[in-house]
């Protein structure tokens, strides 16, 4: 931080790579990549604390939690990246999300270059977002994350697909069969990475699932009653709905496998843009324009990308 300070450089923080599209002229000035990897235990009365360096996998934390059988980030399996990423966008899948359980984020403050423990009301966790992506942007470092799990807990089987999969079951879940079952529909969908796949060149969600006032949504009820098609939504927050972004995207005109020149969209998922080969940065970031410029005139709707832009 200091040789970036003296040089007047600017700083880029990198954690595993996978939520950030880069601008084709790189990024001006200094990328710091996060590599702590440190992991203490501690026990607090029923529950059990990890606190995990900001570096370390994300999906290989999960697992080790889940084969600790301690409840509380079993549906955010498969998810990449690393653990300092999750607090910034309260990273969150299957019904569960990480301020659910997050305890305290240790973070360099670089406005004075001290460290701090912010408790989790501190991080201003909302539909995800946090501080760390809106109004305290860019001024801290996260370096270690604390998580309060629950040991011997019961999965949460409450998200639509994971109900579909686990129906006709006459047992309840393991924390392991829930794993299992996230990564398998994460797979059909394009958002595990494996090699060879094409459809799994992307950022996963492109875009935010958007959340909207009772009079917003019923405009958009509205508008989908005039084709014949009803909106799918669900509560999210105190007073508004969240609705899905990949049905609106599929509902623009942007099927599954629609696809201009080197980008497209995933066979397997509407919200995942993917590089089928040789796209640019640029194609990507005009592509995703387009999507939303389509999805505002005929929804009225103003779609919000998820991935960090670098250096545009």
């Amino acid at each position: 931080m200091e040789f970036a300070r003296s040089r007047d450089l600017p700083i880029f923080v990198l954690g595993g790579g996978s939520n950030v599209v880069i601008a084709d002229s790189g990024w001006p000035g200094l990328v710091l990549k996060i590599g702590i990897r440190s992991l203490e235990r501690s026990t607090e009365g029923d529950t059990t604390i990890f606190e995990v360096g900001a570096g370390m996998d994300w999906d290989k934390l999960v697992a080790m939690t889940v084969a600790e059988n301690c409840a509380g980030l079993e549906c955010l399996s498969g998810i990449p990246g690393s653990v300092g990423a999750t607090p910034v966008q309260n990273v969150g899948a299957y019904g569960q999300e990480v301020a659910d359980t997050i305890d305290s984020v240790l973070v360099l403050d670089r406005k004075d270059m001290q460290l701090r423990e912010l408790c989790k009301e501190a991080c201003g966790f909302a539909y995800r977002q946090s501080i760390f992506n809106t109004d305290a942007r860019d001024r801290f470092i996260i370096l270690r994350v604390s998580y309060r799990l629950t040991p011997e807990g019961q999965p949460q089987i409450k998200y639509a697909d994971l109900q579909k999969y686990f129906s006709g079951w006459t047992s309840t879940p393991t924390l392991s069969e829930t794993r299992e079952a996230v990564r398998q529909i994460r797979a059909s969908k394009g958002m595990l990475i494996r090699p060879g796949d094409d459809d799994c060149r992307s950022v996963g969600s492109f875009f935010k699932n958007p959340v909207l006032t009772e009079t917003q949504l019923q405009d958009i009820q509205h508008r989908a009653a005039v084709r014949n098609l009803n909106v799918p939504s669900y509560p999210a927050l105190a007073a508004h709905h969240k609705i899905s972004a990949a049905w609106l995207v599929e509902h623009s005109g942007f099927a599954r496998g629609y696809t201009e020149g080197a980008v497209g969209i995933s066979r397997k998922h509407a919200l995942a843009i993917v590089n089928r080969g040789r796209a640019r940065a640029a194609d990507i970031v005009a592509f995703q324009e387009q999507i939303r410029e389509r999805v505002d005139q005929v929804w009225g709707i103003s779609l919000e990308p998820e991935p960090v832009f670098v250096g545009f």
